[in-house]
């Protein structure tokens, strides 16, 4: 019988085992590239200043969620097994209301919502600021199924050809795609124009993307933080060849920027590509928005 006893006290070899690989993989996780992705909430590493806001805002959202659901649960679970019917002549003590509680999930939840969309309200107005002076404008073109880039202040342009078969894996696909390149640890203005329909202009790592409204003029900044090249595309349905609408965006030093705009002047790309190339003319109330090196 005692060694029984003694048996039963010894944990399990299998037990151990478990406990054991769940605290490498943890390890692990905190460690690698998981682990940082876990901190972004799996967002992708932001490249602006405002996108490490969106990071943040994300995070707390996510917690302050998880948090609701695990309270709410608990809440329930309690009530499930404290006031369970123990016997067939047992009946619980039954309440037509209770004021307090009944004050406190109506008014914890508006303070939450309330607390959130402030919180929203301000993140929106940092993302949507346009007052600072920007150090680079450009003017960004959507069209049927590719990109056009103005560089105002520079008066040079990049022009995109019709993107095609950029779904069947050939190497050197990025090579043939628009590039926009900026200069790190910089302001750029962003004056969004559509030539044909809507299209929108996302930047993945930018962690934000505005429409391209056909006949109007969208504007946003961003202060790029991070050199590298990041993934471009169009994220509102646009026709037949909207997966292959895509672009590159490379942030560089500032030597490599001015370079970039030397070899286009170099190469004849100069001027603006304007206005008088789209399908719609732009309306009454959206002609100051354009730049005056875009204007016809």
């Amino acid at each position: 019988m005692q060694r029984r006893e003694e048996r039963g006290r010894q944990p399990r070899p299998r037990t151990r085992r478990i406990g054991v690989v769940l605290a490498v993989t943890a390890g692990a996780l905190a460690l690698s590239g998981c682990g940082e992705s876990l901190t972004r909430g799996y967002l992708p590493e932001p490249a602006t200043e405002v996108g490490e806001d969106v990071v943040s805002f994300w995070n707390a959202t996510w917690i302050a969620a998880l948090a609701v659901g695990v309270l709410v649960w608990a809440l329930i679970l309690w009530a499930v097994f404290a006031y369970r019917r123990r016997s067939e002549d047992d009946i619980p003590v039954q309440f037509r209301y209770h004021v307090p509680f009944e004050i406190l999930y109506t008014v914890v939840p508006v303070l939450m919502v309330a607390a959130m969309f402030g919180q929203t309200v301000n993140l929106q107005n940092a993302m949507l600021d346009t007052d600072p002076e920007p150090d680079v404008t450009v003017n960004v073109v959507g069209k049927k199924w590719s990109w056009d880039f103005n560089y105002v202040d520079e008066q040079v342009y990049v022009s995109g050809q019709q993107a095609q078969d950029l779904n069947d894996g050939a190497e050197g696909v990025p090579e043939t795609l628009p590039t926009l390149v900026l200069p790190v640890d910089s302001r750029v203005e962003f004056v969004l124009t559509s030539r044909d329909v809507i299209h929108s202009f996302w930047v993945v790592n930018f962690l934000q993307k505005m429409d391209m409204v056909p006949g109007r003029v969208n504007i946003f900044q961003v202060t790029t933080t991070e050199e590298g090249t990041f993934a471009g595309k169009c994220a509102e349905l646009c026709g037949a060849y909207h997966s292959e609408m895509l672009f590159q965006v490379e942030v560089v030093s500032q030597e490599e920027y001015d370079a970039f705009i030397a070899d286009l002047e170099e190469s004849g790309n100069t001027g603006q590509l304007g206005p008088d190339l789209d399908m719609y003319e732009l309306q009454p109330d959206q002609q100051d928005k354009l730049p005056e090196g875009v204007r016809n």
